[in-house]
Formats: structure tokens, sequence, C-alpha cells
């Protein structure tokens, strides 16, 4: 149920805030709206105000508005308030408000996001040197080794790992050129990314961490821990001779060993030491009795600050929509990473019980990519009908109704095929629906 109310908030917010762009520009220019809805039929609750009828459907997939005079096939009576009436800047300006405030409010909800402060990984910021690299993965087995800098992904500059992290997940499965500096010297390596197995989604990773490990920070009195001698901001650099980077291995590592000693090394005080742990079992579990944690550092902005960064953060997030976009068509990005309304709706659901500003992050990433995905040129999209009136003014002539519905139908077919392809990636990340697919 919390999934389908979340599903249900996210996508009817934006649904609403993008019909009410075309709405009130409609309104603007002196367009007769005939019916604003949310949702599609059955309708559940309607009244109308003045000329127009609001009402609201059952299904939350969508949403419009109808304005008078909207289609060349509908009745014309010539008035003024007709959509077709209007100059083609007119309705520019109403085509056009539906994406703009859908940006609009990813950029608002950023900052109000911003606002409120949030910590990062502390090394994200950080030049892209490699601490460790797992054995076998794609890394390994071209030879990038610790202590490499990574200068560029693809012939695209990463300055830092979250710049890194952001190139290698759009390319999974797909060989890349890694530029690097080992002893002063430049090298490049053609890398194939794998796939995440930590992710529904196909992600890309090569198998390489940055030079960073967790530490402790703080010990259970009396549980294995205390008795082994660990202590409180003791950093956990390997067990049993494994690098630790992340707090998730150091606990993945305690989990698997239930009373079996481990050799921990670990830095305490600058110094290097060697501590033998012997985890108590919890069920089928191990517990050290201690709480790794991630050196992280938290970002408190001003309002000033936080306006500012929302803008920085949206143009990077809509320059990587674009590339993907580009990836799909050059065959660069899988198609695999697109998700639809079902991956939304798990999304929104999982997101939900993080609490509400996640929930918020997660409708200011869609509500970018709603925005931007409008304004592509494809007949059916507003930016469609965008560009089908600037043909018409290059021309200097209307279209026939004959011309328009081929683009339209062109449109509407490339739209199908692109909603088939992300309804059967929602599906197969369905684990009991990807079992009834033999082919995978």
């Amino acid at each position: 149920m919390q999934t389908i109310l979340a599903f249900a908030f996210v996508l009817g917010v934006l649904v609403f805030v993008h019909e009410l762009g075309h709405f009130l520009a409609a309104k603007r220019v002196g367009i007769k709206v005939l019916k604003f809805q949310l949702g599609f039929n059955p309708t559940v609750l309607s009244f109308r105000r003045g000329d127009t009828e609001y009402s609201i459907g059952a299904l939350p997939l969508g949403g419009y508005v109808k304005m008078a005079g909207e289609n060349p096939e509908d009745a014309r009576t010539g008035r003024s308030d007709e959509f077709l009436s209007k100059s083609k800047w007119e309705r520019f300006q109403v085509l056009i408000m539906g994406p703009v405030m859908n940006l609009l409010l990813a950029f608002i909800l950023t900052a109000v996001i911003l606002y409120q402060g949030a910590e990062k990984l502390a090394y994200e910021d950080q030049p892209v040197v490699v601490g460790s690299v797992l054995t076998g993965s794609p890394a390994a087995q071209v030879g990038i080794e610790p202590g490499d800098r990574v200068l560029s992904v693809a012939d695209k500059t990463v300055d830092t790992w979250e710049d890194f992290y952001i190139a290698v997940s759009m390319r999974a499965n797909r060989e890349v050129p890694i530029r690097f500096i080992r002893d002063g010297a430049e090298q490049t390596r053609a890398v194939t990314p794998g796939a995440s197995k930590e992710s529904r989604f196909e992600i890309g990773e090569i198998g390489v961490l940055p030079n960073v490990h967790p530490h402790i920070g703080s010990v259970v009195p009396g549980e294995a821990a205390e008795k082994a001698g660990l202590q409180a901001n003791d950093v956990v650099l390997a067990i049993d001779g494994e690098t630790i980077t992340f707090s998730r291995q150091l606990r993945d590592a305690i989990a698997k060993r239930p009373e079996q000693p481990m050799t921990m090394s670990i830095l305490r005080g600058g110094s290097p030491i060697t501590v033998t742990a012997t985890p108590a079992r919890r069920g089928d579990s191990g517990l050290l009795g201690i709480l790794p944690v991630d050196d992280t550092v938290r970002i408190n902005p001003g309002a000033f600050e936080a306006v500012t960064m929302s803008l920085q953060k949206n143009m990077q997030y809509a320059g990587l929509i674009l590339e993907t976009l580009w990836g799909l068509f050059t065959r660069e990005t899988s198609p695999k990473q697109l998700m639809g309304p079902v991956a939304i709706a798990q999304l929104s659901g999982e997101t939900a019980q993080l609490g509400l500003i996640a929930l918020l992050s997660l409708m200011a990433s869609i509500s970018l990519n709603l925005g931007l995905l409008n304004l592509l040129p494809i007949p059916v999209l507003d930016g469609g009908h965008i560009l089908i009136m600037a043909l018409e003014g290059i021309a200097r002539r209307d279209f026939s109704m004959r011309v328009k519905e081929k683009m339209l139908l062109a449109g509407f077919v490339l739209l199908m095929m692109l909603m088939v392809t992300v309804i059967y990636n929602d599906l197969t990340r369905i684990t009991w629906i990807e079992r009834l697919m033999p082919w995978r």
C-alpha cells in the first residue's frame, strides 16, 4: 500500500505541475480551457468553475489539459479564444510551459533538499587514485593497479570519484578506453565494465575502489571487539589480508565469520597494529560489537548557496540525461538502464521508507527527466509539436492535416517502442517474472 500511495503522490505532483504549466500559459494568452484532468478515466471526482471542468481520474498515470480548438479536427468557431486561432508564438508559450514547470520543480526541490543539509562520503570529491582492485574484476583483467591515477573514461575527463562512477555506470558491457597515470607516464587500457550485481539496473562497474577505510565509531562493552582490544576511532585496513574499503564490507566480513578468529589490520593513532578478534554467533551471522563508520563530510549551505548548488547540480544532471539519450542512439548506453512506471513505483515505495526528503529527491530527479524528455523533438511530445510549428514557420505555411497525421503517427510509434522497452526492463527486474523468461 505504501508503494501505491508513494507512486500516486510522486506521479500526481509531477503531472499536476506539468499540466498546470500548460493551463496557466493558456489562460495568460487568452485560450479557453475546457478541461483540466489528473489521471485517466474513469473519473472519480469532477466539478466546474467558469468555463473549465476540473476532474480526477482513477488511474494516476498521466493527465491533460483540453483547450478549445486545440486539434485541427475539432469543430472550430473561429473565436479568438481557440488554441489554433492564436499566433505561433502564443501557442509556443503554451506548449513550452509544461516542461518548463517540471524543470522549475526539479530546481526548487533540489534547492530545498540541499538547504536541509546533507552528508556525503568524503572521498567522492577527491581525485581518482586507485586504492585497491577487486580480484577478477574488469580492471584487474586489463592490469589496472593500486596507485594508478585515472584521468578520463571514454575520453571524458574525470576529476573526482563521483565523476568516475557516473562515467563508468553508464557504460555497462560497453568497451571504453580508460586513461591513467602510473609512475609519471600516461597509459590507456580498454575496459569493459560489468553490470553491478547489487543493482536491479544495468549499472557499469570495473572493480576499482578508492584508498579509504572505515573506522570504528564505537565499541559495545562486553562484546567480542572489546575483549579483543579494539577501540573507537581504530581504522580497519584489512581482514585476513583482504582490503576493507567501506563499512558495508567490514560488516559483511564480520557476518561471514561467526566464531572464527580473524586477523584485523588496524591503524591506531597513525600506527599500524594487528588485532585478532573472534565474532560471536548471533543466529547464522557473526557479531563483533562495533559500529563501522565511513568518513563523511556534511554540507550545510545557506539559502543563496543552496539555490546556486541546485542550479549547478540540475545542469550537471541534465547533461548526463542528454548524454544517456545520445548514448542510446549511438549504442554506448544500454537500454536496460531505462525504467518505466513499474520501476518508478518500486523506487517510490522504497524511497518513501527512507523519509520525505528522500522521496522529494526522487521526485526532483524524475521531474528533471520528465521536463527534458518532453522537450525532445518527437511528434506527440510537447517538443514535437514545437518542432512542427517551427518547420511550418520556416516553410511559411501550415502543413496539411495528412502530413501532420503522418508525423504524429511516426512519433507515436517511436514512443510506443520506447514504452515497450521500459516496461520489459521493469518486468525483468521482478524476480518471479524473470524466472518465466527462459531466454534470459
